[in-house]
């Protein structure tokens, strides 16, 4: 199951740069509608910066970009613990489950952005990646070196 497990992570890798790459699309051509530009933005300049100046539905793309590099930051680790240590078929679905939900997390916050079901989604793929993070500590603590 080592391979299966790592399965998800990439795909969450995948779809993090998929995340980038539609946020730069569409924050790129708001930039220059805006009247301003690369070329024109102050030393030191950050994404918040472009809040109120280019359409919020814009910038829930750089919003939900940053949310990838958040929480997903403990999913990777987890998903490689379970790999090092033998990960089950539930440890498989579970990953699983987390990416697709970050995915359509993702799709409702980038288009959508009603944070009630933002927040259902987002609190669904915690309670699976809590369970990961769970089975992660399970099958390090209880492991029994004399076994192997």
């Amino acid at each position: 199951m080592q391979a299966q497990i790592l399965a998800p992570a990439a795909v969450l890798v995948l779809w993090s740069i998929v995340m980038l790459l539609w946020m730069a699309g569409t924050r790129l051509p708001a930039i220059s509608k805006s009247g301003g530009g690369l070329s024109e933005a102050k030393a030191g300049g950050r994404g918040q910066d472009l809040e109120g100046v280019i359409p919020d539905k814009v910038n829930w793309k750089a919003h939900n970009y940053a949310h990838l590099m958040e929480q997903p930051t403990i999913f990777y680790p987890t998903v490689i613990i379970l790999a090092i240590m033998g990960a089950g078929a539930i440890d498989v679905t579970l990953a699983w489950v987390y990416v697709a939900l970050r995915i359509v997390h993702s799709i409702w916050q980038a288009t959508v952005n009603k944070v009630s079901v933002r927040f259902l989604i987002f609190v669904l793929s915690t309670i699976a990646l809590a369970v990961l993070a769970v089975r992660a500590v399970m099958a390090t603590l209880l492991a029994d070196p004399g076994v192997l």
